[in-house]
């Protein structure tokens, strides 16, 4: 993941000729958002709300600390790295913060680093177990995609939304359902996969009660897809200045804004 000094920045300047699409953007994305709680389990939320507080997150550090000292005595041990998974997104969750004002649950910068060692201890994870559980994949898919919302840049943002992806699957595969797999096509969209998406949204469909559930996916897939289709465009930038930021020795090439931040980006 890349790393900078600019963690608590706003992820979007409004002033410049994207401004637009940043509106679409933060427009589809609450679509998104708002689709998924009805379909699914709050894909996009900080875990049934979040703001633990700071006992709550040092009882959850601590409890982290005591799975890493099993797996010390039990390396690579899938469980205590799914256990252990689960513990990091728990604190970074409880290290969010809410806006007394707007009741918005914002992620903060220790909370993001929390996610961060998530994001690896899920990966040693899916090296050490035989097959990946839906349960842990579940809470991964969030908090991957939680990453994807707040990285630094249109590239990172991409990993992350990748690996959500890969997770959602996971799920999807395991507990097949109308959420879980709508929420796999809107990942699959950012992630770049457009014809899995459209797949995914075809089994989706099939799950659906009425007409009219079928015809709000469609529309919610399709609105969505606007956005990913310009998220794309702005990876494909993004990878061609990397490439030449390369060439020309620079430590950090990607210069893009991250077209999936919402929310104003992270608290300090």
């Amino acid at each position: 993941m890349a790393k900078g000094d600019n963690q608590g920045r706003m992820l979007f300047d409004l002033r410049g000729k994207r401004r637009n699409v940043i509106k679409v953007v933060y427009a589809v994305l609450a679509l998104l958002m708002g689709a998924s709680l009805i379909l699914l389990y709050n894909p996009f939320g900080f875990g049934g709300g979040g703001g633990g507080g700071g006992e709550a997150a040092e009882a959850l550090e601590e409890q982290s600390e005591r799975i890493e000292r099993r797996l010390a005595k039990q390396p690579g041990d899938p469980n205590l790295l799914l256990n252990l998974t689960r513990s990091q997104i728990n604190t970074a969750y409880a290290l969010s913060e809410t806006n007394p004002t707007t009741g918005e649950v914002a992620l903060t910068v220790e909370g993001r680093q929390e996610l961060e060692k998530a994001s690896a201890t899920w990966d040693e994870y899916l090296e050490a177990a035989e097959e990946p559980k839906s349960g842990g994949a579940v809470v991964a898919s969030q908090a991957l995609f939680q990453l994807a919302q707040t990285s630094r840049g249109t590239l990172e943002a991409r990993r992350n939304v990748t690996a959500a992806t890969e997770a959602q699957e996971i799920v999807a595969e395991q507990q097949p359902s109308i959420g879980s797999l709508s929420t796999l096509s809107f990942y699959a969209l950012y992630a770049g996969e457009f014809k899995a998406a459209e797949e995914a949204l075809a089994e989706a469909k099939g799950f659906a009660g009425s007409k009219f559930e079928k015809r709000q996916l469609e529309n919610q897939f399709n609105e969505i897809e606007k956005t990913a289709r310009e998220f794309e465009k702005q990876v494909k930038e993004a990878q061609k200045a990397a490439k030449e930021g390369a060439k020309e020795g620079a430590t950090n090439p990607e210069s893009l804004e991250n077209p999936l931040g919402i929310g104003g980006g992270l608290t300090e």
